[in-house]
């Protein structure tokens, strides 16, 4: 391939037509799905490749179901706490422990708790017992010869009891598909390697190890290989012989270093390249020999999704079964989501109950935002020729975390800060039921969440510019129709994230509107953008004079991380975001971190917990290792009339 040569996508399939497509053709090389045998002891988790039926019984004899003397039923009859019955051992009964055979003439059981020892060869009962009273029946739990688990089941701990109390040590199963895993690509390292300028640790093909596992199958990690065509053939081919499908992880899109396709298409039969779907369209799926070959791209929440939707229910098929659907929930979306019509779209949501409403936040959606897929609570399905979904609307998710964890989460949304992090894990290790999750949509989108209902609290950093105090007011003025207060927080300080010894020499904000100087902001609605168009008003700057005044980041760590990469000069953030990348800060002054909370809540569980945690020595331990936080009134509850 030439060194400009790109790939063209040949489609862009639908996902269910893809799978199709794919699942026909890989069908017309599988003629049956491998068998082995394994010890019972070993097969949990292993699927049955046929019905298993008990060579015994059990109990394989009559058995005593509890402590206590075996009777001859008959000989109890007329025993009543009127009329006292003296038996003799060895003539009308015997001592018998629970288990022990029923041997004739016995055949009834009478609790050690309802007799009593007269002497050592006599006892007196109250009660007669019925024949076959307290007995186990031969069979009772598994009749030799009946089913005990169908084929195609996956074995539970529970089958391992049945299956060894019905005589079975060995049970035919179908053998784990080996799957081939190829990550790809010369900028990628090992963890354990030096990190070097434009390297990328390779972590995909863990999460895929991890998820094949989850499945039922057996992976094989194979060690990155550059982007070198003859390198890439030789190993594909090696995969191809050594296991039963092969996932090749980027190198499926159109750059000219991306030599998946055409080593398919050489060695095989590229079937499908480019899906109708965000994230993952440059998914390729092919066969070689027989075998699936798989392209997956390389951003890892691509990855995962492309692999969900495509390599689980293949290794499911290679198992002889199903993949089950992930549960469903409705949920009201606190933010509107765009989506572009030619995609089906996974969107990772948060989800928390807010009283008797459950509400979902888009977390980052970018391909590459492996955290999203940490903090998913749940995913919301976009359809093909849908524009998106409305702040307020009903929608559908999948749940990936259980309602329980849901159930017990306090939602937050509002501002960003490290504090939030934190909050929730102390939060988590006072009491294991209890979450927190942090949207970040800025303060005033935090208020206006609030204002319909969304959250259980909103963290804010707001300046009123005419009275330079913070919080109160703008609660009064957006939250008039609610009881409100203000949970108080941190003082923080914000200023100038620069790189290391401030190679620029920037000052102050003039400096921001130097020809040689390029800014990061944050989003409108952020306190920290509103504290930024304060400052540049009382220094009569325009924000059109700055070069990246119109370039926006979420949060303060991807500010500091911008500056960090040298894709900007300077931000303003915390100081605490400055330190965690080593970079260096210069102070403008120090603002109010606050919560704001409809009063309704102070008496839940929940925030009861937040204020405890808050105003704990733990986290301001922490907060001050981190630096740039003040706790002068931290957890002071402030009703807002």
């Amino acid at each position: 391939m030439k060194k400009k040569e790109r790939n063209l996508y040949l489609s862009n399939v639908d996902v269910e037509e893809a799978l199709d497509l794919y699942f026909r053709r890989v069908d017309e090389h599988l003629y049956g799905l491998d068998v082995e045998k394994v010890q019972v002891i070993e097969s949990q988790g292993r699927v049955t490749a046929s019905p298993v039926f008990a060579r015994l019984s059990s109990p394989n004899h009559n058995a005593a179901a509890m402590d206590g003397i075996a009777v001859k039923a008959k000989t109890t009859f007329g025993a009543s706490e009127a009329n006292p019955m003296r038996l003799k051992q060895n003539r009308d009964f015997v001592f018998i422990d629970t288990g022990d055979p029923i041997q004739e003439p016995y055949d009834a059981v009478i609790m050690i708790e309802d007799v009593v020892e007269i002497d050592e060869e006599t006892v007196e009962i109250i009660k007669a017992a019925s024949p076959w009273h307290d007995i186990r029946p031969i069979g009772e739990d598994i009749v030799a010869h009946e089913m005990i688990v169908p084929s195609h089941h996956t074995i539970r701990p529970v089958d391992l009891g049945a299956l060894l109390s019905g005589g079975i040590l060995e049970i035919e199963v179908y053998r784990k598909p080996k799957v081939g895993i190829m990550p790809t690509g010369s900028e990628i390292i090992e963890p354990h390697e030096p990190m070097g300028e434009g390297k990328i640790i390779e972590s995909n093909s863990r999460v895929f190890e991890g998820l094949i596992k989850e499945y039922g199958g057996n992976p094989n990690r194979y060690s990155p290989v550059a982007d070198d065509y003859g390198l890439l053939r030789e190993q594909l081919l090696a995969a191809v012989e050594e296991n039963d499908m092969v996932i090749i992880n980027a190198g499926s899109s159109a750059g000219s270093e991306d030599y998946t396709v055409k080593l398919i298409r050489e060695l095989g039969e590229v079937l499908i390249h480019g899906i109708a779907t965000r994230p993952g369209k440059p998914t390729i799926l092919g066969i070689i020999q027989g075998k699936p070959v798989m392209g997956i791209p390389g951003y890892p929440v691509s990855a995962y999704f492309v692999f969900d939707t495509f390599a689980k229910p293949l290794i499911a098929k290679y198992l002889g079964q199903g993949v089950p659907n992930r549960p469903r929930v409705e949920a009201v979306v606190s933010k509107r989501i765009v989506s572009a019509l030619k995609h089906k779209e996974y969107v990772r949501m948060k989800l928390g109950m807010v009283d008797d409403q459950l509400i979902a936040t888009p977390l980052n959606r970018g391909a590459g935002a492996t955290m999203s897929l940490v903090r998913a609570d749940g995913i919301l399905i976009i359809p093909q020729n849908s524009e998106g979904v409305e702040a307020g609307e009903r929608i559908q998710v999948e749940l990936l975390k259980d309602m329980q964890d849901i159930h017990h989460t306090i939602v937050s949304i509002g501002s960003h800060d490290l504090i939030m992090d934190m909050m929730g894990n102390y939060i988590h290790r006072q009491n294991a039921r209890y979450h927190l999750s942090s949207a970040h949509v800025g303060s005033l989108g935090g208020l206006m969440a609030l204002r319909r209902g969304e959250a259980h609290m909103a963290p804010i950093h707001l300046l009123d510019e005419a009275y330079g105090e913070y919080n109160i007011s703008f609660v009064k003025k957006y939250l008039s129709n609610l009881d409100m207060a203000l949970i108080k927080g941190v003082k923080r300080i914000q200023g100038f994230i620069l790189p290391k010894e401030n190679p620029k020499n920037i000052k102050n904000f003039h400096d921001l509107t130097r020809e040689d100087v390029q800014f990061v902001n944050r989003q409108r609605g952020a306190g920290t953008r509103i504290l930024v168009d304060y400052k540049l008003k009382e220094n009569q700057i325009d924000g059109g004079a700055i070069s990246g005044y119109d370039r926006e980041m979420t949060t303060h760590m991807a500010v500091a991380a911008a500056v960090a990469s040298g894709a900007a000069d300077v931000g303003i953030g915390v100081l605490s975001a400055a330190k965690a990348l080593d970079l260096d800060f210069i102070p403008i002054g120090d603002e109010e971190y606050d919560f704001a909370v409809p009063t309704k809540y102070l008496e839940n569980t929940m925030i009861k917990l937040f204020i405890k945690v808050l105003q704990s020595h733990e986290l301001k331990e922490s907060l001050e290792i981190m630096g740039g936080y003040k706790f002068d009134r931290a957890g002071e509850i402030i009703i807002i009339n």
